[in-house]
């Protein structure tokens, strides 16, 4: 196998990447757009105690809430967690801490951690006490702003339709949402794929992610990629 195709990795590699306790960012809307074969590797390999960050806490059996529906985060960044009334059920119960983020905020804060950036100013609940209590706040040009810090992750994981060996991604459609940004905020970003296609198949005015933001690439369930390269 040349250089070329050393980001192309099976699951059982990429769960090298994961350990108890660590910061997962996670693509996806209500659990479209999120990796299946990935999170299923995560339970299987029984890893615990995680923070996990992304829009939603999907559904008890879909996307990145089967994880937190078997109790394996103990804290979750997110927009909100209503189609998951198991989420809720732990919070109450004080065993999920749960940080409330509205949606627009959380994707740019997932997008300042991407760029390099300690986070953004934003006036959204600056007269909400519960909102604004624990934030820091600024004034510039004469209006105040709270200080919405940045996010990032140790691992990023996205989910994607196409990918060439480089890394470069397509998604379909809206399965799109918030990957992009999730794919640049982790300090290693594993993209699952459903199909890999030969380099140069990728028109470039199509691709979304550029593969720089991705360290290693793992094929869906059942997807067959070592034509690639033969």
């Amino acid at each position: 196998m040349g250089n070329s195709f050393k980001k192309i990795i099976s699951i059982e590699e990429a769960m090298e990447n994961f350990h108890d306790g660590m910061t997962i960012l996670f693509g996806g809307f209500g659990g479209i757009g999120s990796p299946p074969t990935i999170i299923d590797g995560i339970l299987e390999k029984g890893i615990r105690n995680l923070t996990l960050i992304g829009n939603d806490t999907g559904f008890p059996h879909i996307g990145i809430g089967k994880i937190v529906s078997q109790g394996k985060a103990v804290k979750i960044i997110a927009s909100h967690i209503g189609s998951n009334p198991v989420a809720g059920q732990l919070m109450t119960e004080g065993k999920l801490d749960v940080e409330f983020s509205p949606q627009g905020i959380l994707a740019e804060r997932i997008r300042a951690g991407g760029v390099g950036l300690a986070g953004i100013l934003s006036d959204i609940g600056i007269d909400n006490e519960m909102v604004s209590s624990n934030k820091q706040k600024v004034k510039t040009n004469g209006k105040e702003y709270l200080v919405e810090t940045a996010l990032t992750g140790d691992v990023s994981i996205v989910f994607a339709k196409k990918a060439d060996p480089y890394g470069n991604l397509i998604y379909d459609k809206s399965a799109r949402n918030t990957n992009p940004l999730v794919a640049m905020a982790g300090n290693i970003t594993i993209a699952e794929v459903e199909e890999i296609v030969p380099l140069g198949s990728l028109n470039p005015d199509e691709i979304i992610t550029p593969g720089v933001f991705v360290d290693y690439i793992v094929p869906s369930k059942g997807v067959n990629w070592k034509w690639v390269w033969e």
